[in-house]
Parts: C-alpha cells; sequence; structure tokens
C-alpha cells in the first residue's frame, strides 16, 4: 500500500468525514472513507493518534457477581443496543476521571475502585480512527435514569445467566458482546 493523500470532507459537531487516496501494491488507485474525532487530519502520521478519545466502562459490583450492562437506543443502528457504558474524555480529563463522570451520567452510580485500564484500542477499525481506553473496576449505588436528553439509557446489573440469556435475544456492541461471552462463560 502507497499512501497518496487525504482529503477532508464534511465536519460535523463531533466527526468529521475524510478520503484517504492510496495506491495498491499492484497499482491500483484507491479511495478509503473514514471518520475520525480529530477534525484536522492533513498527513498520514496523523491518522495514528496516540490518545484515547473516549472510555468503555467494563463495571461489576463489589462482589464481581454482576455486571453492568446499558440497554441504548443507538441511532446508528436505529434500535436498542446492549453496551458497556462509555463516552468522550473530555478536555483536561485522564481516563479515569472520564470514566467515572460517564458513570455517574448515564447510571447514577460511584466508581468505587479501578482494577485496571486497558491500553488503546479502536472503536469501529473499518470506518474510523476514533480509540478507547476500557477502565475495569467496580461500581456501586442506585441506578438512576441517564442525565442527557440526548441519550435513550436502560443501565441494570445482570448474572453470568442473565447474560448467556441476552446474548441469545439481544443486539449488542461487538466489544461489548466479546467480553460477556467470556465472563458469562467463567
Amino acid at each position: 500500500m502507497k499512501y497518496m493523500g487525504i482529503t477532508k470532507g464534511d465536519e460535523g459537531k463531533f466527526i468529521t468525514r475524510y478520503d484517504i487516496h492510496y495506491q495498491t501494491e499492484d497499482g491500483q488507485d484507491k479511495n478509503y472513507e473514514i471518520i475520525s474525532r480529530n477534525n484536522n487530519i492533513s498527513t498520514y502520521e496523523e491518522l495514528h493518534g496516540d490518545k484515547p478519545d473516549a472510555v468503555v466502562l467494563i463495571m461489576t459490583n463489589a462482589d464481581g457477581s454482576k455486571i453492568l450492562l446499558n440497554r441504548e437506543f443507538r441511532m446508528a443502528a436505529g434500535m436498542w443496543v446492549m453496551n458497556f457504558p462509555a463516552g468522550l474524555i473530555d478536555p483536561g480529563e485522564d481516563a479515569r476521571t472520564a470514566a467515572a463522570r460517564e458513570l455517574r451520567e448515564e447510571t447514577g452510580l460511584e466508581l468505587i475502585s479501578v482494577e485496571d485500564i486497558i491500553g488503546l484500542s479502536y472503536s469501529a477499525v473499518g470506518f474510523s480512527n476514533e480509540m478507547n481506553v476500557c477502565v475495569v473496576g467496580k461500581c456501586e449505588g442506585e441506578i438512576q435514569q441517564s442525565d442527557s436528553s440526548f441519550e435513550e439509557i436502560e443501565a441494570a446489573w445482570y448474572t453470568k445467566e442473565d447474560v448467556r440469556e441476552l446474548l441469545k435475544t439481544e443486539r449488542f456492541a461487538a466489544r461489548t458482546q466479546a467480553y460477556c461471552y467470556m465472563w458469562s462463560r467463567n
């Protein structure tokens, strides 16, 4: 693959569309469409960020017997999807601070411990360079409705048995599905 250039397309409030121009090894000119949280990419090197855009919260209750999942209406899918609580990291926040804020905003719960912060991963590498870190920990409190009128979220605790049933009947975000499958089998 030989990189030829990048052209900025439409810029929205949260994402920007780009066309990446390249040439295949057999000499064919190609165009690859992506979206990015970065609204100012002009070089190949700028495609490779080194900071997360968002946090994904993998939370259990205090004894680890239940996992926290959001049932969230996702406009891109046009339906309700099972997902971990997640959200963008605000300027000046680190992953732990963003995780505590997003958890409180989406579920009303309090982050009581962080057991691990899993390094950079891509949200949807097939069409976006958005990167996440997963914050693994425990939380407590009483689940409350999301404080955002822009998000329709129903948070709940699920046992391993509950999760095995959800995996048969509900649509999931891919990362949530993979993690929940493994968690529910242990």
